[in-house]
């Protein structure tokens, strides 16, 4: 524990990357892992994760993400992008995986699949997508916390234009949102945010027992 609590006391949302240092492939394929294990409800992980290797890609993002120069420079980047609609397909191909894994007929989880299908069900379009982006959110977190823990720095970015970053990366047609932009890679000496202090309330504040 208290590695995991020297490594996010460490981490910052880094504003200017060190272009000329990247990520190993090791310590990415971590990263991912860890993305991937992350915890979501009835864990049908409704997101994807786009990552963006193309630099004549990220040079058209930049602008949708106002001009931040993460986009470019940062070793590695990462959209995270939520579906916009969840229902029977996607609960159906959640318990075939689940039963595959497993290695018993899928016909036994038919009454918790019903069970899902339900409760999806009852919510509406927008509350799904919304949803949806909470488990995207998740899996960010989980991203900066594994980043942090390998001394990687990381900085979440919700600063862009949705319906241009979608456009750009042809989100719509794929039943994808973006939700968040994730930039991996090592501090500039030049930013001087780093050195900031980091501000968080007391814990007084934050936590109440009941």
């Amino acid at each position: 524990m208290n590695s995991i609590l020297s490594s996010l006391r460490w981490r910052y949302a880094t504003k200017k990357f060190d272009s000329s240092k990247k990520v190993s492939a090791e310590d990415l394929a971590n990263i991912k892992e860890a993305i991937n294990l992350t915890p979501s409800s009835y864990g049908l992980q409704p997101f994807k994760v786009l990552q963006i290797d193309n630099p004549e890609l990220r040079a058209k993002i930049q602008p949708a993400a106002w001009g931040q120069t993460q986009i470019v420079d940062a070793s590695h980047l990462f959209v995270f992008a939520h579906l916009t609609d969840i229902g029977e397909k996607e609960v159906a191909a959640y318990m075939q995986n689940k039963a595959d894994r497993s290695g018993f007929d899928v016909s036994a989880l038919k009454g918790y699949q019903d069970f899902i299908v339900g409760k999806i069900g009852e919510m509406s379009d927008a509350r799904k997508s919304e949803w949806n982006a909470r488990q995207a959110y998740l899996a960010v977190s989980t991203a900066l916390t594994a980043a942090a823990d390998l001394n990687i720095d990381a900085c979440p970015m919700e600063g862009f234009e949705l319906e241009q970053l979608n456009e750009i990366l042809g989100l719509k047609e794929k039943g994808l949102s973006a939700a968040v932009i994730v930039a991996l890679g090592y501090r500039s000496e030049e930013d001087e945010t780093q050195n900031a202090p980091k501000i968080r309330k007391a814990e007084k504040d934050l936590f109440e027992i009941l």
